[in-house]
C-alpha cells in the first residue's frame, strides 16, 4: 500500500456479483498475494488478498480469518468487504476483499518521517495510540487477543486514524482480560509506542547482537531521554514495558490515561479562576 496507481493489467474478477478491475500487485508473502483492484460499480479501490490453500486446514484457517473480520464493526479494525473460495485446479484460493488505504502502514509513515529527519509529534502519537487502544478494547471485549500487534500491522486511514489489520493471527482460543495474554498485548503495544517515539523497535539492538527478545524483556527497558516528548508520555511508555506483567496498565486504564492526555479541541475554551 502507498504505491502510485498505474493500470498494468486489464483482467477483471467478479465477487458477490460485482466486477473488479486488477490495477497492480501490492505485495506477497508466503502463500498469500495482495492486489490493488478497482470496483467498476463504485470506482473505489480495494485490496484483494488471495490465500493459496493446499490442504483442507488452509481453507479452514482462511475461513477463520474472514470470520474474525466479520466479528467487528469498528472504525479502528479492518473490515471485510467480501469473501469467497475459488478453485484453482486441484487447489483452492481464498479471496478476502478489503478496503485499500493509500497512506499505507504506520511503519511506512515512521520510515517516511525518518528519511526526512523528522518524527511523529506527541499529539499525533497520542491520537494514534488512543485509536489503537480502542481497537484492542473491541477485540478484548469479544474475548480475543490480536497476537501480532506491530507497526506493520496498523494501517492509516485518510484522516490518519489507525486501523488494525492481519486478524488471521487471532484464533478461536478466547482469553480473559486479566490474563497473561493481556499483559503480552500491552507489551506489544509498548513496542508500537516506542517505535512511534523513536523511529525503531525497542529490541532492534537485541536482534543485531543475536540475542533473543525473550531474554531482553526480562530486563527493564531504558527509555531514551528525548526533548521531543513530555515526561508523561515517557512514563506511560515505561509503565507499558515494565518487566512485571502485573504492573502494566490494562487497556481500560490506559484509555482513561490517554483521554486525559489528549489536547483540548480547538473550539474548546478553558476558564481560569
Amino acid at each position: 500500500m502507498g504505491h502510485a496507481l498505474c493500470v498494468c493489467s486489464r483482467g477483471t474478477v467478479i465477487i458477490d456479483n460485482k466486477r473488479y478491475l486488477f490495477i497492480q500487485k501490492l505485495g506477497e508473502g508466503g502463500f498469500s498475494y495482495v492486489d490493488l483492484v478497482e470496483g467498476l460499480h463504485d470506482g473505489h479501490f480495494y485490496a484483494l488478498k488471495r490465500i493459496l490453500c493446499h490442504e483442507h486446514q488452509d481453507r479452514e484457517e482462511a475461513q477463520r480469518e474472514a470470520d474474525m473480520h466479520r466479528l467487528f464493526h469498528h472504525p479502528n479494525i479492518l473490515r471485510l468487504v467480501a469473501y469467497c473460495l475459488r478453485e484453482r485446479g486441484a487447489k483452492h484460493e481464498a479471496w478476502l476483499l478489503l478496503p485499500f488505504f493509500k497512506k499505507g502502514t504506520l511503519w511506512e509513515e515512521i520510515e517516511r518521517l525518518k528519511d526526512k529527519g523528522s518524527f511523529l509529534t506527541e499529539e499525533q502519537i497520542l491520537q494514534l495510540l488512543l485509536g489503537i487502544c480502542r481497537g484492542l478494547e473491541a477485540i478484548h471485549t469479544k474475548g480475543y487477543a490480536h497476537r501480532d500487534l506491530k507497526p506493520t500491522n496498523i494501517l492509516l486511514g485518510d484522516e490518519g486514524q489507525p486501523v488494525l489489520m492481519d486478524l488471521g493471527s487471532m484464533n478461536e482460543a478466547c482469553i480473559h482480560v486479566e490474563s497473561s495474554r493481556q499483559a503480552l498485548t500491552l507489551q506489544s503495544l509498548g513496542c508500537v509506542l516506542y517505535a512511534m517515539m523513536f523511529g525503531e523497535g525497542p529490541y532492534d539492538m537485541v536482534f543485531q547482537k543475536g540475542d533473543s527478545v525473550a531474554l531482553a524483556v526480562q530486563n527493564q527497558l531504558s527509555i531514551p531521554q528525548s526533548p521531543r516528548y513530555s515526561s508523561a508520555l515517557r512514563q506511560l511508555l515505561a509503565s507499558m514495558m515494565t518487566v512485571d506483567p502485573q504492573q502494566r496498565p490494562h487497556i481500560p486504564l490506559l484509555l482513561s490515561q490517554l483521554e486525559a492526555l489528549q489536547p483540548p479541541a480547538p473550539d474548546q475554551h478553558t476558564t481560569q479562576i
